[in-house]
């Protein structure tokens, strides 16, 4: 989209685990923008720690309390105590919790798209966060009773039923009104997005979808009544499909979006095709964001090497959500 075209509404970045490559590859993002992208950016993290990233990465960059031409718009997210780069420390979790705080607060008054850095889970609950990752976080903040995880990239895309559970937490949460709420808000997502009419398949849960029940019954019981009640809704929804093979044939472009039964149901074919393109979005809650679709990285947070191009995907999501008119899903179960 040209400057031209850009909305007034904020993309909120935060830099997420100040210990992690966050900061890094928010640096190296800021320096890429184009003027109009940049101006109507705001940034939430510790003033100190992305000074010291910007010159790690050598981008010159100058953060401001206020908008000013050439600035970068800064929410400082002050540390008590300085952090060690790539150890789990629970202030740096803290801070990032209150990053995350911060920037719900602007775009629930502001409008606009979070883009998120990545947190570590451990470091923010060992600050007594207890939350398992960014999605029900932000579900906890803005009241949402669920939030649903999609990841998307140019090639395949899939929306999850479940995600931070164990395997046996997942398949207690396959329900026909839980799999129904995922196929709608895809296809909401998708609608915004000006894809009328979007074609859905929704993976078995079982090896086979359960080969008739011999390897289990939760397709026929659950996943079955949830894709009819979704086409008898209007929505081309097809499955359960075998999820041995569905992935496969969404990549070859015979579908617009998978829905996946569990995290790495949907997360390794993904990933495997698109690992650093893939972007994650947050559907079902009243404010917008994306985020890239990886980790911290500790292992070489504060060399300067990580990439930035996943971030860079997620900005130019952002930027689509920030411009499109916001659809509130009528529909959202508790995963």
């Amino acid at each position: 989209m040209s400057p031209a075209h850009a909305s007034p509404h904020p993309i909120v970045i935060t830099v997420g685990d100040p210990a992690g490559v966050g900061p890094e590859i928010t640096c190296r993002t800021l320096a890429e923008m184009d003027g109009a992208t940049r101006a109507r950016t705001r940034v939430v993290g510790p003033r100190d720690v992305l000074e010291r990233a910007a010159a790690l990465v050598g981008v010159d960059l100058r953060f401001t309390e206020a908008m000013e031409s050439g600035g970068v718009l800064l929410d400082d997210i002050a540390l008590p105590t300085p952090v060690t780069i790539g150890k789990v420390d629970p202030v740096a979790g803290d801070a990032a919790y209150r990053t995350i705080v911060r920037a719900v607060e602007i775009v629930r008054a502001e409008g606009g798209c979070i883009l998120t850095a990545p947190i570590n889970k451990a470091a923010m609950n060992a600050a007594g966060h207890a939350f398992d990752g960014h999605t029900g976080l932000l579900a906890h903040l803005t009241g949402a009773p669920a939030s649903f995880m999609l990841l998307a990239s140019e090639k395949l895309s899939s929306i999850h039923v479940s995600t931070h559970v164990s395997l046996g937490g997942a398949i207690r949460r396959v329900t026909s009104e839980r799999v129904l709420a995922t196929i709608e808000a895809g296809a909401a997502h998708l609608r915004r997005l000006g894809l009328a009419q979007s074609r859905i398949a929704v993976a078995g849960l079982n090896p086979h979808c359960g080969e008739h029940g011999l390897f289990g019954d939760e397709d026929g019981r659950f996943i079955e009544p949830a894709v009819a009640a979704a086409r008898a809704a209007g929505i081309d929804a097809q499955g359960p499909i075998s999820p041995d093979t569905v992935f496969y044939r969404a990549s070859c472009g015979e579908f617009d979006l998978v829905v996946a039964q569990y995290h790495d149901q949907g997360h390794i074919p993904t990933k495997l095709i698109a690992f650093d393109t893939t972007v994650n979005i947050s559907l079902g809650l009243p404010i917008d964001r994306t985020s890239v679709d990886h980790g911290t990285a500790f292992d070489i947070a504060g060399t300067g090497r990580a990439s930035h191009i996943n971030m860079m995907a997620a900005l130019d999501y952002a930027r689509r959500l920030a411009d499109a008119p916001r659809v509130i899903s009528a529909r959202s179960v508790a995963a």
